[in-house]
């Protein structure tokens, strides 16, 4: 089994080498008036993440007979007392899953972007970018030790930036990127605080460890601390707020779409923003003894899928669309997590890989036929000129709502139920009207986008084509994928889930209650029960679009409704945050340390010093007159003073 554990390292090994070997195509051809060759930068690109894709499979058939997976130790990164932290990689049955969804997902992606960027000036910049945050994703992932994988989570996070971006010279693209940045850095300091209180209590009881195994070989320590469990695990969900856009750190997701669609699609749906689910999932061995958390987890999870969902049914961009159905869909993953149902948010995170990718990269197909037009009131009537852009849209517009038999019905369910198991009737009835939205405002932007008569001002809808086989491949194999994938994670009426089945030993969850023949009966009718719910709500939502956005009619840009109106200002929350934390920082930093601090008390200071210096002197120059008389006048006086000092001392004179 060596030769499979050394393969483990070269996963995020080519990427990087990818992005290397671009830099020096670029360096070399600077000179070049013509530039790089586009042609060799796209190969490179793409061989990079296929290369750990084909390594990922093999990966992936080795742990079918080895579940506990494979480790391969590269060197030591640095030690500190009793801490040492290796480089070394970790592939079991979790990372296993997640390097797939991040080469394949991403070597579609990328041949994707090849067709797409073609004619922009920074192409080769791009994909280097897009390489390196392959390579950061990959470390995440499979970072075998909590510090590795926050070498990875701080990697993918400045590779977001420099994507994000892309588009520096324009001002409000280069904010977004800055805004992404900076609310990560947010949630990065609870994470790191959660680092180190970890380390701390397992050094306390005698495992001075961050590793992963290890820390699960001795997961009773947090059995036995529940209160100290909860506290960590909700440090390092402060971390998955930041990076998984949960409410109130989301802010930065939607104004994220400033990027390049293709980047939409890798970092936004597919890959980074499911990080904190990850890291949720790879830290079971805590969650799992931490049930204050979990419920905290819960509660942000399901608020954070309802809030976005009605953000969503006011936007006219389609990638904001998008921005904030990911927005939501990845609420409910927290939902799955935090309910102990492990497997199912990941199953979310793994149906949503493919379907969100696959309207990612629709919307991007319609953008790029409409020359970067992304405002809905702007489209329609265009499933005459994009059939086959319709058919995919229309395929991942059923799996997001939630219509059998695609993919995201089934993980959608498997978190519901999780949740109605768990007692948290609330939130899966908050979950099941949310999910209804979903459908409605997924069908509105389908039929706002293809439907009625086309609404262009700009004249493009005449010239609208079908994009080039780069970007219609991709869509042709998501779409197959999304079709099929949900079928690995049938409820356990129907079968059960092969997918939770292939998770269990990388997971740590409480042991399953064995059923009575009867009890299992009544547990398979629920199951069916809440299905149908879950059914009745997604085709709720379709009818009620259809009905409203069917006749053509264009969507309400400027709503009149006060309820719309707060949806559309997106709660206000921006604007909260805008008026506390931006312009509070300018109105500290400018009147409390510039004007207060600085100019107050250290330029007064400065100032005070020569100007007492001055009246000193100012006050003794004047005492020398250069006259006789007043020189002699000083002396009697100054006689007279010391006279009359002396007599007091010595009790001579009494007054």
């Amino acid at each position: 089994m060596m030769h499979i554990s050394a393969l483990v390292s070269l996963v995020p090994l080519f990427p990087l080498l990818g992005a290397i070997l671009i830099g020096l195509v670029a360096l070399v051809s600077s000179h070049n008036e013509r530039g790089p060759n586009k042609a060799l930068i796209g190969l490179l690109a793409c061989a990079g993440p296929m290369a750990s894709c084909f390594v990922a499979l093999e990966l992936f058939s080795g742990l079918m007979t080895t579940p506990g997976g494979f480790a391969h130790h590269v060197y030591t990164w640095f030690t500190v007392g009793d801490l040492s932290v290796p480089v070394e990689f970790y592939a079991d049955r979790l990372s296993g899953v997640m390097i797939l969804i991040v080469t394949f997902v991403g070597s579609l992606i990328h041949l994707y972007s090849v067709g797409y960027m073609w004619e922009e000036r920074g192409f080769t910049r791009f994909f280097c970018y897009l390489n390196l945050f392959t390579f950061s994703m990959l470390v995440l992932v499979l970072g075998k030790n909590v510090p590795m994988m926050f070498l990875g989570w701080e990697g993918v996070g400045t590779c977001s930036y420099l994507l994000i971006g892309y588009y520096f010279n324009d001002v409000a693209k280069a904010q977004a990127a800055n805004k992404a940045f900076i609310v990560n850095r947010v949630g990065d300091l609870g994470l790191l605080v959660g680092l180190f209180m970890l380390y701390y209590f397992a050094q306390h009881h005698g495992v001075p460890s961050l590793d992963f195994a290890v820390l699960r070989e001795h997961k009773e320590i947090f059995e036995h601390a529940p209160a100290i469990a909860s506290a960590i695990g909700l440090l390092f969900f402060i971390g998955a707020c930041g990076k998984s856009a949960q409410i109130p750190l989301h802010v930065w997701l939607a104004d994220a779409m400033a990027g390049p669609t293709p980047v939409s699609a890798l970092i936004h749906a597919a890959t980074m923003v499911t990080a904190g689910v990850y890291m949720v999932a790879r830290m079971s061995f805590i969650y799992t003894y931490a049930p204050f958390a979990t419920e905290v987890i819960g509660t942000v999870g399901i608020l954070t899928a309802f809030v976005a969902a009605t953000i969503a049914i006011t936007q006219n961009n389609i990638k904001r669309v998008l921005a904030y159905s990911t927005v939501s869909q990845l609420g409910y993953m927290f939902v799955g997590v935090a309910s102990g149902a492990y497997a199912a948010g990941v199953f979310h995170l793994f149906t949503h890989a493919f379907f969100k990718a696959l309207l990612f990269l629709g919307a991007g197909a319609v953008i790029h036929a409409l020359h970067h037009e992304e405002e809905m009131d702007h489209y329609g009537g265009l499933r005459k000129k994009l059939p086959f852009t319709f058919a995919i849209m229309l395929i991942g517009c059923l799996a997001i709502a939630g219509v059998p038999p695609f993919a995201g019905f089934f993980s959608k369910d498997a978190i519901l139920a999780a949740a109605w198991e768990r007692g948290w009737g609330w939130i899966y009835w908050l979950g099941l009207f949310t999910s209804g939205l979903t459908a409605f405002y997924m069908f509105r932007m389908l039929v706002l986008t293809f439907f009625g008569k086309n609404r262009d001002i700009h004249h493009h809808y005449d010239h609208a084509h079908e994009g080039p086989w780069q970007m219609n491949f991709p869509l042709l194999v998501l779409a197959i994928g999304t079709c099929l994938v949900g079928f690995l994670g049938l409820p356990d009426a129907m079968g059960g889930s092969l997918f939770g089945a292939w998770l269990a030993p990388a997971l740590t969850q409480e042991p399953a209650k064995a059923l009575s023949e009867e009890a299992t009966w009544a547990f398979h009718s629920t199951e069916y029960l809440l299905m149908s719910m879950a059914i009745v709500a997604g085709a709720l939502g379709i009818l009620v679009a259809w009905m409203k956005y069917g006749n053509g009619r264009p969507s309400f840009a400027y709503p009149k409704n006060m309820l719309l109106k707060f949806f559309r200002n997106k709660w206000f929350i921006d604007d909260i945050f805008d008026v506390v934390f931006v312009k509070g920082s300018i109105a500290f930093v400018g009147w409390g340390l510039w004007h207060v601090v600085d100019d107050f008390f250290i330029d007064g200071v400065v100032r005070a010093l020569p100007r007492g210096y001055f009246g000193v002197a100012n006050g003794v120059r004047r005492l020398h007159t250069g006259m006789a008389r007043s020189y002699a006048y000083a002396m009697l006086v100054g006689a007279l003073v010391i006279f009359y000092m002396v007599m007091t001392r010595f009790s001579l004179l009494k007054i």
